[in-house]
């Protein structure tokens, strides 16, 4: 039986287990919201929570047990190895605490289901942040797809061409490698994966070819896949993290009967084509919709955040749950398995990878 979480009336206080590369940008956003409070940070690496934690003139943990023990709190955000999300996650729900978890939220779906499971048990939220949905491109795109101005959609395409050096799978040990990381689709491209379902709708089938080409890490560097869609439509990801020499595009374009748009820059940040049969208001909102993040993580974080906060306080409903979350796992280990057996795989998934 699943418990209704209950409604958080004062500020929300924020616990964060995972000081490395993605936890500034949490860090930042919950600086910037008055209706949030970080009260305590946790990480394996000692110097490194307390670090931070005096950055934060917050107290530092080398565990969540630890953390969780000590400092009350009512939201933990998990920025974690990705394999570590569940168990983290299940750790906090079991404290009574609500869920964020980076993106992927697993890397089984086995995993992620006893995340969904848990939280459910323990009357707690889980939110798996997906901030690419909210760049204001995108929902305008979004907007336009449900307004039906495409008519019958004919072919999506999202292009991930990055670049990620050596060095960066160095500094940690965790990252590459298939028990705690995946390659450039789970980890790089998981927004994307995303937004292609989230946009066009559910995927019917893909057939998938994946490579590891320069890169020394047990998982890919490099993707392809063609996507079938319910409704009709075909699709295409393409993924790599060997761009020379910087981040080049981070892009998804839509083509219809009745439209053709595609959102560009590095980090689906700029509306780089926009053409439809009919006009509608939202037209005239293209110019100001562009925005010029200081990197691929755009600034969707505090956006996140932000509308994470009705729901917590009882008014809203999220938009990108624990069962949202477990949408696009379930497209990138399809796409995992054709590129292993070679064959096209449908979805959903027979079996839980």
């Amino acid at each position: 039986m699943t418990a209704t979480p209950l409604p958080i009336a004062g500020p929300v206080r924020v616990a964060l287990v995972g000081c490395g590369r993605i936890s500034r940008n949490h860090l930042d956003a919950i600086a910037r919201l008055r209706e949030l409070a970080l009260v305590a940070v946790a990480d394996l690496d000692v110097h490194r929570a307390e670090r931070v934690g005096r950055e934060r003139s917050v107290p530092a943990f080398p565990t969540l047990e630890d953390m969780l023990a000590t400092v009350p709190s009512d939201l933990v955000a998990i920025c974690t190895p990705s394999g570590l999300h569940p168990v983290h996650g299940i750790a906090a729900a079991k404290a009574g605490r609500h869920v964020l978890t980076e993106k992927p939220m697993a890397i089984s779906l086995a995993a992620a289901d006893e995340l969904v499971q848990a939280c459910d048990a323990a009357g707690v939220h889980l939110f798996v942040v997906k901030q690419n949905r909210l760049n204001p491109p995108i929902q305008l795109l979004k907007a336009a797809i449900d307004k039906g101005r495409f008519g019958r959609i004919y072919m999506a395409n999202t292009t991930v061409r990055w670049t990620r050096p050596q060095e960066y799978y160095e500094q940690e040990s965790w990252r590459g490698t298939w028990e705690f990381d995946g390659g450039a689709m789970m980890n790089q491209a998981s927004h994307y994966v995303d937004l292609m379902q989230w946009l066009v709708g559910p995927v019917e089938s893909v057939m998938a070819s994946t490579a590891t080409q320069a890169r020394r890490i047990e998982a890919e560097d490099s993707g392809v896949a063609i996507l079938k869609f319910r409704s009709g439509a075909l699709g295409v990801i393409e993924v790599n993290v060997l761009t020379y020499p910087r981040n080049l595009e981070g892009s998804i374009t839509i083509l219809g009967e009745k439209g053709s748009v595609k959102i560009g820059g590095t980090a689906v940040n700029r509306v780089e084509h926009w053409a439809f049969e009919t006009y509608d208001d939202d037209d005239k909102l293209i110019e100001t919709a562009s925005t010029a993040p200081p990197s691929v993580y755009g600034f969707g974080h505090e956006g996140y955040y932000r509308n994470l906060l009705p729901v917590l306080q009882g008014v809203a409903k999220p938009d990108t749950d624990g069962r949202a979350g477990r949408k696009s796992l379930e497209l990138i280990l399809a796409i995992y398995e054709s590129a292993k057996t070679g064959r096209e795989v449908p979805i959903p998934l027979r079996t839980r990878l």
